[in-house]
């Protein structure tokens, strides 16, 4: 049995290494850029008007000049025309380029304009003011977002300003989530008093899906050579198993000894840890197929993905894995000489993320995850926590 921490740096050490596919720009919202995204012109291409009024020469305006001839009106999205003499004026709309001879726009607000003539109401004004500078954003060639970002509303309209119309993103990897129990049945079905309806592969699903990472689903019963059969299609097939379920001591955990038989070489099995202590992982020997067997009691489930699952895909897609801490909100002990991953619900108070106790009645006991949002890590060498301490927090929520 090893340690929490040893456990997370085996499963580092055996990242996913993920390929990479061109996607249409309007449906990589989501997904995992895979290439730099360069600016193709200067970010603005020119000199712009920030506002709508008048541009202006604002030597005339330092030197008291209030009242300006206005020559013309100049459109966004119209060639861009010079003025002709230092002491008239423009219209202008936000969005247009800078006449030449202007280097300043005075808002309308500040404005009054009768008979083609503009009279500025504002005694202070700067050079410069109500435009938006040539490059000021991005120059030409700039990297503007670097692999590894994923993608959001944001970073589609940035890649749309330079034409990108598809877009390079990192492929997640094909990922089956397979229980295991002659217990379980399917969830339209109707259960006998010995049997339960699968949850834990739905919830793997979900969680998965809110990262880009969509998984098939499958069912094995409890019998070897079925699971021997089934698993070795399966694994074939897929670069992520994770499996619920059979990882335990009892006289029907087949999954150590079937994976070990389809060449899955043992990493680690059984973690110091409460829930989730049988936990096993592994890899091929050609490292193309990943297994995280996690045992089958919902919480342990649940804990086990979101502690160790999903920081590793993360991590794979080039993406930080999340860490982040919360402060114990009330005194707890815990004796046994495991690491404890304690139920928590948080709540910001005063700008310090709280977490408050509420262990549920222990890994079978799912129906509690509704009322907390993550787990709180309890290190092994203590047993005693008190308020106000500052300790690892993995959240759902």
């Amino acid at each position: 049995m090893i340690r929490v921490s040893e456990a997370t740096s085996i499963i580092q050490q055996h990242l996913f290494k993920p390929g990479n596919e061109k996607m249409a720009l309007a449906k990589a919202t989501g997904r995992i850029l895979a290439e730099p995204i360069i600016a193709d012109r200067d970010f603005p291409p020119f000199h712009r008007a920030s506002m709508d009024g008048i541009a202006i020469q604002h030597q005339a305006f330092a030197k008291g000049q209030r009242h300006f001839t206005v020559e013309g009106l100049l459109p966004a999205g119209a060639p861009s025309f010079p003025l002709k003499n230092a002491d008239a004026a423009i219209e202008i709309m936000t969005g247009a380029m800078l006449p030449v001879n202007t280097d300043t726009v005075v808002r309308y607000e500040d404005v009054e304009i009768t008979h083609g003539s503009a009279h500025i109401t504002i005694d202070t004004l700067s050079k410069g003011e109500g435009t938006h500078p040539q490059a000021q954003d991005a120059a030409q060639n700039d990297v503007l977002l670097a692999p590894g970002i994923k993608i959001a509303p944001a970073e589609i309209a940035l890649m749309a300003s330079v034409g990108k119309a598809d877009v390079l993103v990192y492929t997640f990897p094909k990922t089956a989530i397979i229980s295991t129990g002659n217990e379980l049945v399917a969830v339209d079905a109707t259960p006998l008093p010995h049997q339960i309806r699968r949850s834990n592969s739905y919830a793997l699903q979900s969680a998965l899906s809110l990262l880009g990472c969509e998984a098939s689903l499958f069912h094995v019963p409890d019998e070897k050579h079925v699971l021997e059969k089934e698993l070795k299609e399966i694994v074939a097939a897929h670069e992520l198993i994770i499996l619920s379920g059979g990882v335990s001591k009892g006289k029907f955990d087949f999954i150590p000894e079937v994976l070990t038989s389809l060449g899955i070489e043992k990493k680690f099995h059984q973690v110091s840890q409460r829930p989730g202590k049988p936990f096993w992982f592994g890899t091929s020997t050609s490292s193309q197929h990943t297994v995280f067997a996690l045992p089958g009691n919902p919480v342990s489930t649940y804990m086990c993905y979101y502690r160790y699952i999903q920081p590793w895909l993360l991590q794979s897609m080039h993406l930080p894995a999340g860490e982040q801490q919360a402060i114990l909100a009330r005194d707890f002990s815990f004796k046994p000489p495991l690491t404890y991953f304690l139920q928590v619900k948080t709540v910001n108070e005063s700008g310090k993320l709280m977490a408050y106790p509420d262990a549920g009645g222990g890994s079978g006991d799912f129906a509690n995850l509704k009322n907390v949002s993550g787990f709180l890590e309890l290190p092994e060498e203590r047993t005693e926590f008190k308020e106000g301490e500052a300790l690892a927090y993995y959240a759902f929520r």
